[in-house]
């Protein structure tokens, strides 16, 4: 038998502005859930090991901040993604970074993509972030003439140097 002292013990799912924003879309938390999402996280990162590498990395991730979200179309089927983490510096304050963002090549132009920038925008306010923030490459035309007509603009360039063993 249950006592009321043990149902109260138990952690109640609080829903988040994620959970609200999109019925589509929910976290990606369980390591079944991302053994799904490797074969579409690889076509944004192709470099990625298999699925025990990607796990493996989500894990050490999240003790950054990492979330990953998915999007899933009306079969169920996972169909798009989005890797976040909410980040503070001093040139943009406290601020949501996009890390990841694809949508299945067989689903791109559904705006899979769109809906899951909106969600993430929502999840930047709710969390009094002063913007969202993402990088692409340079040449990357494709999805920088999606981020305009989303209404992200550039403000950076970023400079980078690869270095031994990393």
């Amino acid at each position: 038998m249950t006592t009321s002292h043990s149902l109260h013990s138990l952690p109640q799912h609080q829903p988040s502005v994620l959970d609200l924003a999109d019925g589509a879309l929910r976290p990606l938390d369980s390591a079944g859930d991302l053994r799904m999402a490797t074969p579409l996280m690889r076509e944004l990162r192709p470099h990625l090991g298999g699925e025990d590498d990607f796990v493996a990395r989500v894990a050490r991730m999240r003790t950054q901040g990492y979330h990953l979200v998915g999007a899933f179309g009306s079969d169920g089927t996972l169909v798009a993604l989005a890797g976040y983490r909410l980040q503070e510096n001093l040139v943009y304050g406290r601020f949501l970074y996009v890390d990841d963002l694809v949508s299945a090549e067989s689903h791109r132009g559904n705006q899979w993509g769109s809906r899951l920038l909106r969600a993430l925008d929502r999840v930047a306010r709710a969390e009094g972030c002063a913007r969202l923030v993402l990088d692409t490459g340079l040449a990357n035309a494709r999805a920088q003439r999606f981020y305009f007509r989303e209404g992200l603009y550039t403000g950076a360039l970023r400079f980078q140097r690869p270095l031994d063993g990393g």
